[in-house]
C-alpha cells in the first residue's frame, strides 16, 4: 500500500472513532488516519463508544461487531435511538458476514486492504472539517 502525499484532500480532517477491543488493530488504524490527515480517536467496546460519539461527534465510526460488553450490534442500536449521535455514518469492520439487519453506511470484512479503509473513509465521513476546526 503507498501512503499518498498530503493533497487537497488531505488538508480536511474527518474525526474518525475506531471502534475495536484489539488494540493492534486500533493503533494500526489509528496510525494510517493520521498519516491521511485525519484525527483518529478510540474505544473498546460499544459502551465506551456511546460516550465517545457524544463528547466528540466523530464524522465517521469503524466499528466492529465482536467485542467483549456492549458489542457492536447494541451499539448501533443504542446510536440509532439517541437523536444527538443518531446522524453519525457507521462503517462496519468485522471478520462476521455482513449482517442485512444491522443499517450501516459500509462495510468492510477482516482482513482488509488498507487501501480499502481508506477508500471507505473518504467516501462515508460526512461532513469533513477544515483542518483545525470542528463545528
Amino acid at each position: 500500500m503507498a501512503i499518498v502525499p498530503p493533497t487537497a484532500y488531505c488538508s480536511r480532517v474527518a474525526r474518525v472513532l475506531i471502534v475495536d477491543d484489539e488494540l493492534d488493530i486500533r493503533e494500526t488504524i489509528a496510525e494510517l488516519l493520521r498519516l491521511e490527515g485525519h484525527e483518529p480517536f478510540e474505544a473498546t467496546d460499544g459502551e465506551q463508544a456511546l460516550v465517545r460519539c457524544r463528547q466528540l461527534r466523530p464524522d465517521l465510526v469503524l466499528l466492529d461487531l465482536m467485542m467483549p460488553g456492549m458489542n457492536g450490534w447494541d451499539f448501533r442500536r443504542a446510536q440509532l435511538r439517541d437523536p444527538i449521535i443518531a446522524a453519525i455514518p457507521v462503517v462496519v469492520v468485522s471478520a462476521v458476514a455482513r449482517s442485512r439487519d444491522l443499517p450501516a453506511d459500509g462495510f468492510l470484512q477482516k482482513p482488509f486492504s488498507l487501501d480499502d479503509l481508506l477508500a471507505l473513509v473518504r467516501r462515508v465521513a460526512r461532513p469533513y472539517h477544515v483542518a483545525g476546526t470542528h463545528a
